[in-house]
């Protein structure tokens, strides 16, 4: 068997977990391993000082780079020219459109970690972008790859998908609407599942929690529950509703499933989520975010894209 094209991997924004953990998955992998060939060989420490959750991460997460052999470098522009693909890790989405336009323009297959950005406005921004450069690229949240959500959406036992609720924990991230930067994590499996289509949504929002409504076209419901931390026990989770079966399914966040994701997409270029599709997940966040201005108003996702430029 022909060992894989080596594949020198950079890192942008050292302020989440995510960093030493997905550098720890693919530089101690075993040489059969699915990692086999890629390796985080530098990284650019960005990070924001007015967000307290990069502020206060990003120096002790560099220094831990720094020790397991990543090359710290001092701008993008630097880090691009000794690496051949992109991890965007800044935990600030406020950050994500500008850190990626010189991406784009060097050519280089990017995954951008959750969220795309923190306003519909710049997703749109990052999807024209990208269209601009014809620039390959990705972003998902990890949940969207799990196994027990996946086969949801080919199980034959369910017959015709005719609703779905889901679950998640919430948090506040500053300058982030208020599911734009955790809640995210929950509808986007919803949309996964649910698919194109949704009209107009609701929220509700309490002390205890947030509940989103949304209504598609032919009819089919699909809810999201967003549980804050202090609130009550938190999960992830699916209750899937079929024309033959009704299915629960809870799932432990594992970085493993999309790591493999990031890993085919950076050896071969074959996006596994389109741009369109990740657009949807936050148009629906962008339209709950108008309802809540509203008082729980219904509004529709053309209307709040056409506000954002789209």
């Amino acid at each position: 068997m022909t060992a894989p094209t080596p594949l020198r991997v950079g890192m942008i924004g050292l302020d989440t977990s995510h960093c030493p953990i997905f550098t720890d998955a693919i530089n101690t992998a075993s040489p059969d391993s699915e990692f086999a060939g890629l390796r985080v060989v530098a990284a650019f420490p960005a990070g924001n000082l007015d967000f307290p959750l990069s502020r206060d991460r990003v120096a002790g997460i560099t220094e831990d780079l720094r020790g397991k052999g990543v090359r710290i470098v001092g701008s993008i522009d630097e880090l691009l020219a000794c690496v051949d693909v992109v991890l965007l890790e800044s935990v600030d989405g406020g950050q994500h459109l500008e850190q990626i336009e010189p991406v784009f323009r060097a050519g280089k297959r990017v995954f951008i970690d959750k969220p795309l950005a923190s306003t519909l406005r710049d997703c749109l921004r990052i999807v024209e972008l990208g269209k601009r450069h014809n620039a390959s690229w990705f972003t998902a949240s990890s949940l969207r790859f799990m196994p027990g959500f996946q086969r949801l959406r080919t199980l034959p036992e369910l017959g015709k998908l005719v609703g779905c609720d889901a679950f998640s924990q919430t948090r506040f991230a500053p300058g982030h609407g208020d599911l734009y930067w955790y809640g995210m994590h929950g509808v986007e499996p919803l949309m996964m599942l649910m698919g194109p289509g949704c009209l107009h949504v609701t929220r509700t929002q309490t002390a205890w929690t947030e509940q989103v409504t949304g209504v598609w076209g032919d009819g089919r419901v699909g809810t999201f529950r967003g549980i804050r931390e202090q609130t009550g026990k938190t999960a992830f989770g699916l209750t899937v509703f079929g024309t033959e079966a009704i299915v629960h399914e809870i799932c432990q966040a594992d970085y493993r499933p999309m790591l493999l994701e990031i890993a085919r997409f950076f050896r071969t270029g074959v996006v596994p989520i389109a741009p369109s599709e990740s657009l949807e997940v936050f148009r629906f966040i962008e339209a709950a975010e108008e309802s809540k201005r509203r008082g729980g108003a219904a509004v529709t996702l053309a209307e709040v894209t056409a506000k954002a430029g789209g």
